[in-house]
């Protein structure tokens, strides 16, 4: 009796903790090198030339850190912040700052790797729903994801 009290109590703490992390990683093969990947991947405002669905990005600075405007096609914007860049391993690190979409505490790496003759870029986000249920907080981020790695490996060829 004690131990069913003990996982009932368990399971009412759980719920009413605060909301788990969900996690998408989405990845591409490139036939292209590393080097000339991470070229088209650009700057932290490099993602208006390859990803589908931006319209335009705005650079500026808070803080000491670079902050991209994200204009998307048909309306609406996104705020993002980069946390951290590394030319040498190819990857950067940014947060959502502000935007549309149905996430919080969001933190995403993008990054390139050598995979066989050619490269892996690899697309990775943390966050929790907002406003959602996480299923379709998930379908969301991938799917941002999953267009701009298509348009990263169709403009490195």
């Amino acid at each position: 009796m004690k131990r069913m009290l003990l996982a009932a109590a368990a399971i009412c703490v759980g719920a009413a903790g605060p909301a788990w992390a969900l996690d998408v990683t989405k990845s591409v093969d490139v036939a292209a090198s590393p080097e000339a990947v991470w070229k088209t991947i650009g700057g932290f405002c490099g993602i208006g030339d390859w990803h589908p669905v931006i319209e335009k990005c705005a650079l500026s600075k808070k803080g000491g850190k670079a902050v991209r405007t994200l204009s998307l096609k048909g309306g609406g914007t996104i705020v993002e912040e980069e946390e951290s860049r590394n030319d040498t391993k190819m990857d950067y690190t940014y947060t959502i700052l502000e935007g549309p979409l149905p996430v919080t505490d969001y933190h995403s790496t993008i990054m390139v790797a050598k995979a066989g003759s050619g490269s892996k870029v690899t697309w990775k986000g943390t966050f929790k729903a907002k406003g959602a249920p996480d299923a379709k907080a998930e379908e969301a981020i991938a799917g941002v994801y999953e267009a701009g790695l298509k348009g990263i490996a169709d403009k490195a060829k």
